[in-house]
């Protein structure tokens, strides 16, 4: 019993939020007498790291070097990929020091079509594990294991030797309400969305040694909402723009660094701040509707929501800035064959308040790979914990393959 209530807690607290639609007024009377102003979204889990090597490099991945994940980091890029053939499966525990059963799992695909084209698929799902469901009186009503996921299929090309471009169509599941009797209107949420991916890489010369110089950017996720009832209230997905810069330069022969940078920001509308009257309650117009103190609308369409990201946080340039998320990593090889990484992130306190240092190691043998990373949070009492992820890398070269210039 305690551990069903334990699970039922942290269900209501890291996925019913992304449940409140962002027309609800709720949402926006939490927490308006203080700074903080954080962005709710539909279907978070798309934007998740999702394998060991760029979560090991604090979350930072759009410049650097291509690898079997290319498609969530930077479709750009995996057009540069090295092998003609290979794939990947990574598995993350989440939430794992709070509950046991909920786990992140990625199978991707890539295969070269010629030296210039390369194209790639992926599976991501989210098991929320199973959760003791309760009626407002505290009966319980059923079990239930609320599940996520998500389809993708990507093309990668080559538009010189040192520019890619890279498109993703994905389609996303959300069953979080499962098969509740007392919800007639709940539904499974369900999405279409693109990835759109530029990436450009220059060898150089630094210090008399070999180098590159990678420059990377990435729209993610960039698609239509998602509603668990009906049209009325709908969701923004995590639509995201990623835009970054990678150097790395040979030590020796047989040792190199490589150093990454990330900056992100979500296009999708800031809350705003309702007008409340002398009682702490939010004022309506006659329409029904709340009065806008500061911002703007957010029950705007996509393009809207997106454009107008940039320009409607309640707080002006200020509270703009505060949305940028920065990644940094670090990634030291030895031969190609072992590596040592190393990270942190950083979002303000203001917009969700993450801050954690990360760490991983890499082992490959001929084709095959193992990349194992740890997550620490600053707050010692963070939910993200001692986040662990593992991923197995499959990597070919074929001997038939007859390369054309498309």
């Amino acid at each position: 019993m305690n551990v069903h209530l334990k699970k039922s807690f942290w269900f209501l607290a890291f996925v019913a939020p992304f449940l409140v639609s962002i027309q609800s007024n709720a949402q926006f009377l939490s927490g308006q007498e203080s700074d903080r102003n954080p962005i709710t979204v539909a279907v978070p889990f798309v934007g998740f790291a999702p394998d060991s090597r760029g979560a090991a490099m604090g979350d930072a991945g759009v410049a650097s070097a291509p690898d079997a994940y290319s498609v969530h980091w930077n479709n750009g890029k995996l057009a540069f990929i090295d092998n003609d053939l290979g794939f990947s499966f990574s598995y993350s525990p989440w939430l794992g020091n709070i509950v046991d059963d909920m786990s992140l799992n990625y199978l991707t695909f890539y295969k070269k079509i010629d030296r210039i084209q390369t194209i790639g698929a992926s599976v991501r799902y989210f098991d929320l594990g199973e959760i003791q469901l309760t009626d407002i009186n505290a009966n319980a009503i059923g079990l239930e294991n609320p599940r996520e996921a998500a389809f993708d299929v990507t093309y990668s090309r080559k538009l010189s030797e040192n520019i890619g471009l890279g498109g993703t169509i994905r389609y996303i599941w959300s069953n979080l309400s499962g098969n509740i009797t007392g919800a007639p209107d709940a539904k499974a949420g369900t999405s279409v969305a693109i990835d759109l991916g530029f990436y450009y890489n220059k060898e150089l010369i630094f210090n008399g040694k070999n180098a590159e110089l990678s420059l990377g950017a990435h729209l993610s996720n960039f698609g239509q909402k998602v509603t668990y009832s009906n049209d009325s209230n709908e969701d923004f997905i995590p639509t995201n723009l990623r835009l970054g810069a990678g150097f790395k330069t040979n030590i020796d022969p047989y040792n190199s660094i490589a150093i990454l940078l990330d900056f992100n920001k979500l296009l999708v509308p800031t809350p705003p701040v309702y007008q409340e009257d002398e009682n702490g309650e939010v004022v309506n117009d006659a329409n029904g509707n709340p009065v806008i103190l500061k911002g703007k609308d957010p029950n705007r369409p996509l393009l809207s929501g997106a454009f107008g990201s940039f320009t409607d946080a309640p707080n002006g340039f200020s509270e703009e800035m505060q949305e940028i998320m920065i990644s940094s990593g670090l990634e030291y090889k030895y031969r190609d064959v072992f590596a040592v990484r190393a990270g942190y992130f950083y979002e303000h306190a203001n917009k969700g308040d993450r801050k954690y240092f990360t760490a991983g190691l890499g082992f490959k043998y001929q084709v095959f790979g193992v990349d194992f990373s740890y997550l620490v949070p600053q707050d010692n009492n963070h939910p993200l914990g001692d986040t662990l992820r593992l991923s197995f890398v499959f990597s070919f070269d074929t001997k038939d393959e007859n390369p054309t210039d498309g």
